[in-house]
């Protein structure tokens, strides 16, 4: 599979790598390997010799030399080009694995080449304008819904969805456990005890956050300023590496924190609140907007998405790993 993040528009990178190293044991087997060849070829060049000697021998006594004939060479089937198909996903749905664990189901079953771009909704939205690619697969609905009406997508339609959380250091030094997310931060803005890691990277998450502090009373532009608060402009798994190293609180979704939760020194504090949910939807990019869209192949997504098939299998997801379910599968729910 390929991971691509775009450059600039029509232009883009490779942002996974995968780099191999040699043990000692796998150099003298290739030490060992090339012997081999050492050999077979002074084996080829020896057999050669004795052949033109023995044609020569008996053109010398008037026997004409055996015609050899080559062999034909075995057709090569062609194969064709696989159909490609670009998709932008938040990062919280790359992070936690569940793109990697969807990817090869899908173009096995329709023949296609999946690109996975993941960003911030706000990034994945902006490549949804201009036409980088054929679906968004984001978490922000009044984004999504505006993204829609504007024209640029055809529908949305929620295939999955989780929880945020509040997540921080276990001796929680501004006291927020239990508390609703807006009391929460209320204690973080007026004590000051404690730092805090955004994302700040207009994705779904800092949204959300963002509209938390709204709904907790404060302008956000005030908020950033404080001492205590860190922008990190990454992603979701980076970011909770940030805070776990900083021993800060941040607001996460569910399922990427499962994920990492091996790896990091924070504990959820806040867990219940209706202004957590965190809803994923999958839309199409318009062809009327933007001609050059696969948008055969985007529906074929959204059909494979909110299957039953795969609903179960993003229902089941980090269950064995983790206990639980990263996702909640929610076909059909498109109210929320």
């Amino acid at each position: 599979m390929i991971w691509w993040r775009p450059k600039s528009e029509g232009e883009f990178q490779i942002v996974k790598e995968v780099h191999f190293w040699t043990t000692s044991k796998e150099r003298e087997r290739e030490r060992e390997r090339e012997r081999e060849r050492e050999r077979k070829m002074k084996k080829i060049i020896l057999l050669t010799v004795l052949a033109l000697l023995l044609a020569m021998s008996l053109v010398a006594i008037g026997c004409p030399a055996p015609q050899v004939v080559p062999d034909e060479p075995a057709a090569v089937p062609l194969r064709a080009a696989l159909e490609r198909m670009r998709v932008a996903t938040t990062t919280s749905l790359y992070d936690t694995g569940l793109w990697a664990h969807l990817e090869p189901m899908f173009e096995e079953e329709f023949g296609v080449e999946l690109d996975i771009l993941y960003a911030g909704t706000g990034i994945a939205l902006e490549w949804g304008r201009r036409g980088d690619v054929h679906a968004i697969a984001t978490h922000a609905r009044a984004r999504e819904e505006k993204f829609v009406a504007e024209g640029y997508g055809v529908e949305r339609v929620v295939f999955a969805y989780n929880y945020f959380l509040i997540v921080g250091p276990a001796d929680d030094p501004a006291g927020i456990k239990g508390l609703s997310p807006e009391e929460a931060f209320k204690r973080l803005m007026e004590t000051g005890a404690g730092r805090f890691v955004s994302r700040g990277d207009d994705s779904g998450t800092h949204g959300k956050e963002k509209a938390i502090w709204r709904e907790a009373g404060f302008d956000y532009e005030v908020v950033r300023d404080a001492e205590w608060y860190i922008e990190a402009g990454r992603g979701m798994g980076p970011t909770l590496v940030m805070a776990s190293e900083e021993q800060a609180y941040t607001l996460a979704d569910m399922g990427t924190f499962l994920a990492f939760k091996a790896d990091l020194d924070l504990v959820p504090l806040v867990t219940e609140g209706d202004i957590l949910l965190n809803v994923y939807s999958v839309i199409a990019i318009c062809p009327e907007r933007r001609p050059r869209t696969n948008i055969k192949m985007a529906n074929n997504l959204i059909d494979f998405l909110t299957s039953p098939a795969t609903q179960r299998l993003i229902g089941l997801y980090g269950v064995e790993e983790h206990g639980m379910a990263l996702f909640t599968p929610a076909a059909g729910m498109d109210g929320k």
